[in-house]
């Protein structure tokens, strides 16, 4: 009779390998900031607060922590796992000096974060230049969605406050580049709040989407060629009034409240008024109408908007609310997009939704703990985080096709970030072989070889 020694097969560990690198999927991260040239540019961002004799460069630690959040880690220390393979990663500073660094820019108030913001904002146009017609801007509009995220704090951190859900932590404004359907989305604002933070407060949007539109191609920070898109959040008068404005004219479609004019007004829109809602490929939505609106609805608002109302079955089990009719759940929406039918504006809008991906994404890319006290050192974690999200963003659009290109981080570490190789040195040069069993081998393989093809900056 065989003994059974259980599902898995038995393997004795021991330490003393050699040759060996973790991670080294993560090689396809270095190779972004390298032909993007994003390390140049934050060293020279950087460079006013780089110390006589110092050993490391500022621009490199900042990147190195933004490398090690973008393969998961949530905490400054969490550099370590670059600082255990320095043929991949370069020689990487101690925990201490990563703390005194972001203590130091903290401490410079927006002088740090804005030549941080500016570097991200040369780099991502040469990004963009380079990806050629997978850049977000090929349709010849750039969608920004903006939408608040609340931030969970364990401890009483500085402006940390009880938010609108009960929860307590902080409550910052993230601004997102949408790629589309055929890729993810990167980010182009992030505004840290206090957790008491309004959701509607139209001076904070304004602020963001600032920050967004300096991120922008200098072609795309004003005029229709951009749309702001928002929840209800941003359905504000002085909101949408600042996008309409003369020397901006930025496009808009914001959600709207809806308010008892609206909901008497939707009551009053005849049968056949209604226009069948459609889906991506064109085909009809079931269960989903939409219309569009006027008279007093339209009175103390922006010249050029259009009112939309969205009315849908509720799923099952969803309660109706006080602001539905007739058993349709209500949404609406207001745009300043002319001409364009109904439907396709509505469904514009529906996509939306995208954001909400993007913020799962910052969620398990360093936003869901700010893992310092004061605000100002939380905010250039912010900056941190979204320089490990822009590099999330960079590499699949510079790299990958196909399905690969969607691919959320999480997935992207566990299949192509986390893979082993066996690290060899011939004829002066050094190869990271990948394990020909694992499944995504060719996968990253060809995604290296596309990113060793790009030319290299200057």
């Amino acid at each position: 009779m065989k003994k059974s020694i259980g599902s898995y097969p038995r393997v004795r560990v021991e330490g003393g390998g050699r040759g060996a690198v973790s991670q080294a999927g993560a090689a396809l991260l270095v190779e972004t900031v390298r032909k993007s040239g994003l390390d140049t540019a934050i060293s020279a961002a950087l460079a006013p607060w780089r110390r006589t004799r110092a050993v490391h460069d500022p621009g490199k630690i900042l990147l190195d922590v933004a490398l090690a959040v973008a393969l998961g880690g949530d905490c400054l220390s969490d550099v370590a796992m670059l600082r255990a393979e320095p043929a991949v990663f370069g020689p990487v500073a101690s925990d201490p000096t990563v703390s005194r660094l972001v203590d130091t820019l903290a401490s410079s108030g927006k002088r740090a974060l804005t030549a941080i913001r500016r570097a991200r904002a040369d780099v991502r146009e040469h990004v963009w230049a380079l990806a050629g017609d997978a850049a977000p801007a090929q349709g010849g509009q750039v969608i920004v969605d903006l939408d608040g995220v609340l931030v969970i704090a364990h401890s009483d951190k500085q402006d940390a406050a009880a938010t609108w859900k009960r929860t307590f932590g902080h409550h910052p404004i993230m601004g997102f580049v949408d790629h589309g359907a055929g890729g993810a989305g990167e980010p182009v604002a992030g505004l840290l709040r206090a957790g008491n933070a309004g959701s509607n407060t139209a001076a904070d949007h304004i602020t963001a989407t600032q920050l967004a539109l300096a991120q922008l191609p200098k072609r795309f920070r004003r005029g229709r060629r951009t749309l702001i898109r928002t929840d209800s959040g941003g359905g504000t008068h002085e909101f949408v009034n600042w996008l309409a404005a003369r020397g901006r004219w930025l496009s808009y479609s914001v959600g709207m409240t809806i308010t008892d004019a609206i909901h008497q007004a939707v009551l009053q829109v005849p049968a056949t008024a209604w226009t069948p809602a459609v889906e991506p490929g064109g085909e009809v939505r079931d269960g989903a109408w939409v219309a569009e609106i006027g008279g007093d609805c339209l009175k103390g608002w922006t010249k050029g908007m259009r009112l939309i109302v969205r009315k849908e079955r509720p799923h099952p089990g969803a309660q109706l609310r006080f602001t539905d009719a007739d058993g349709m759940r209500l949404t609406c929406f207001a745009t300043n997009t002319p001409g364009e039918a109904i439907a396709g504006l509505e469904l514009r809008h529906r996509q939306r939704a995208r954001c909400e991906d993007r913020i799962r994404d910052a969620r398990s890319t360093g936003l869901r703990n700010l893992p310092l006290h004061a605000f100002a050192q939380n905010q250039i974690w912010l900056e941190i985080v979204q320089l490990a999200l822009d590099l999330l963003a960079w590499m699949p659009m510079l790299a990958l096709t196909g399905k690969t290109r969607r691919w959320e981080p999480k997935k992207l570490r566990l299949r192509l970030f986390s893979a082993a190789a066996q690290l060899v040195t011939t004829g002066r040069r050094r190869y990271l072989r990948l394990a020909a069993h694992w499944p995504w081998t060719d996968v990253i393989s060809a995604a290296a070889d596309r990113l060793h093809a790009l030319p290299n900056p200057g």
